[in-house]
């Protein structure tokens, strides 16, 4: 199942870039959310191959996967690979500056199951497709507030 998003973001696109790279900073969230975080890599700066082993419940069952950085390319793409024991996929970030204070971040997900209880758990979505991209458009949005709040916060 393919889903996509883009929103612009009244900030410069260098400012967006490192918000986006601070993988510390949601490592911090995902663990104020409840989720479990552990890192898998060694690297010292963002870049590919970095990864995280993420623990968390979701619809009531615990669940594990594993997220690793496939490519980082300065100021414009953060593709991440996703694996668990039922669903495999990958998301893209892309970015580009629309003006020198306005950037546009497009997201794209890309989910393919494993299992068939997981197939049946992506039909659902399928059938419910407006809703899953509202819930989607809501959650970048969130995240897009988040980074022009900081923005005008240092600025």
């Amino acid at each position: 199942m393919k889903l996509g998003t883009r929103q612009d973001i009244e900030a410069p696109l260098d400012f967006v870039w490192q918000q986006l790279t601070d993988f510390e900073q949601f490592e911090r969230m995902a663990l104020r959310r409840g989720a479990e975080v552990e890192r898998v890599d060694q690297l010292k700066r963002p870049g590919p191959g970095m990864g995280w082993r993420l623990r968390f419940a979701y619809r009531g069952k615990p669940r594990r996967m594993l997220v690793r950085i496939a490519e980082l390319t300065e100021n414009s793409v953060i593709d991440c690979g996703l694996d668990s024991a039922s669903v495999e996929g990958a998301a893209r970030i892309e970015l580009m500056a629309l003006a020198p204070r306005r950037t546009r971040i497009s997201l794209v997900a890309d989910l393919r199951p494993k299992t068939l209880a997981a197939r049946l758990v992506i039909q659902s979505l399928r059938l419910a497709k407006g809703r899953t991209q509202r819930k989607l458009d809501t959650a970048l949005g969130r995240l897009v507030a988040l980074v022009e709040e900081r923005w005008r916060a240092g600025s």
